[in-house]
C-alpha cells in the first residue's frame, strides 16, 4: 500500500502529480458550483438588516461584529466564484487557493451546518501545501513534489468517512432507520411546499417507503446500516487496487443517496468526496 511507504519513508516516496492536479480542478469547479447556489433562494440578501438570518448573527456575534460580516457579505459572495474557477483552471494557485480558504473562512462567520465547510477547508488546504499543485492541464509526472499534500488529503477524507460512520453508529434514532424514514415521511408531506432543488428523493421511493410503517422502518434501517458499514470500508477498499473499482462504484451510490437528500447543500460536498478518490492512488 503506497501510502504506508511514504509515511514509512518521510513522503520522499514518488506519486503522480496529476493526480493532486486533477483534485486541484475537480474541487474549484465544485466549489465555484457551491458559490454560485448561493446566490440563489434569497442568499444574496441573506444578512440584510430586519432578516432573521441578521438576526442570528448579532445574537452569534453581537452587534458590532455582526455589522462588520454583514459589509463583508455581498462583496465576499461576488468575488468568491472567480477564485474558485481561478484555482480550477490553475492561474496562480496557491494564491487561488488562499483566496477561496478566505471565502470558505468567512462563510463560518454564519454558517448554521459548518461541517462540509471544515472538509472543504482542509481539502483546499492540501493544495497550498503541495509542491506543485501545477497550471493549467494537469502534467503525470512521478515526483515527491506532491506527496505530503496527497498524503495528507487521504487522511482527511479517511477521517471524514469513519467520524462520519462512528457519528452514525452511536445514534440509535440513524442506527434503528427512524431517522432516515421520519426524513422521508416528512418530506413526502412538505414537498409541494419547498423550493426547486432543495430535495430529490425518487417518487417510488416516497411511494414505498415514505411511511412510518415497521415495515419502512426496518428497510431504512438495513440502508443506515449498509450506510456505516461503506463509510468504514470505503477509504482502505479505495487504498488496495484489487477493490478500488468496487469502491468507486459503492461511493458513487453512496453520494449519490446522500445528494438526493440534501442536494443544495451536498452536491458540491460529493463532488469534491468522489473527486478525493483520484488520491487514494499513488502512481
Amino acid at each position: 500500500m503506497w501510502i504506508a511507504d511514504a509515511i514509512a519513508a518521510a513522503f520522499r516516496y514518488p506519486t503522480d502529480e496529476a493526480r493532486l492536479q486533477w483534485f486541484r480542478i475537480a474541487l474549484g469547479l465544485a466549489l465555484a458550483v457551491r458559490f454560485l447556489l448561493a446566490l440563489g433562494h434569497g442568499g444574496w440578501n441573506r444578512l440584510t438588516p430586519g432578516t432573521y438570518s441578521a438576526f442570528a448573527l448579532t445574537r452569534r456575534h453581537g452587534a458590532r461584529q455582526a455589522r462588520r460580516i454583514a459589509r463583508a457579505y455581498k462583496p465576499v459572495l461576488a468575488a468568491r466564484p472567480a477564485a474558485a474557477l481561478a484555482l480550477a483552471a490553475g492561474v496562480l494557485p496557491r494564491l487561488s487557493a488562499l483566496l477561496v480558504l478566505a471565502a470558505l473562512a468567512y462563510e463560518l462567520t454564519y454558517a448554521k451546518s459548518p461541517n462540509t465547510l471544515r472538509f472543504a477547508i482542509l481539502m483546499t488546504t492540501t493544495l497550498v501545501l503541495a509542491g506543485n499543485p501545477g497550471t493549467g492541464w494537469p502534467e503525470h509526472r512521478l515526483s515527491t513534489h506532491n506527496t505530503w499534500a496527497q498524503v495528507l488529503a487521504v487522511l482527511v477524507t479517511t477521517d471524514l468517512y469513519w467520524n462520519s460512520a462512528w457519528q452514525k453508529a452511536r445514534s440509535p434514532q440513524f442506527r434503528t432507520g427512524l431517522y432516515l424514514a421520519q426524513w422521508v415521511h416528512v418530506y413526502a408531506q412538505v414537498k409541494d411546499r419547498l423550493p426547486s432543488g432543495e430535495h430529490l428523493i425518487p417518487g417510488i421511493v416516497r411511494r414505498h417507503l415514505g411511511d412510518l410503517s415497521q415495515r419502512s422502518i426496518r428497510a431504512w434501517r438495513l440502508v443506515a446500516v449498509t450506510v456505516i458499514a461503506l463509510e468504514i470500508l470505503l477509504p482502505p477498499a479505495l487504498l488496495t487496487e484489487q477493490t478500488r473499482t468496487a469502491a468507486i462504484i459503492a461511493g458513487i451510490a453512496l453520494h449519490t443517496g446522500f445528494s438526493g437528500l440534501k442536494p443544495r447543500q451536498l452536491i458540491a460536498f460529493s463532488t469534491v468526496t468522489l473527486a478525493s478518490y483520484i488520491l487514494f492512488a499513488g502512481a
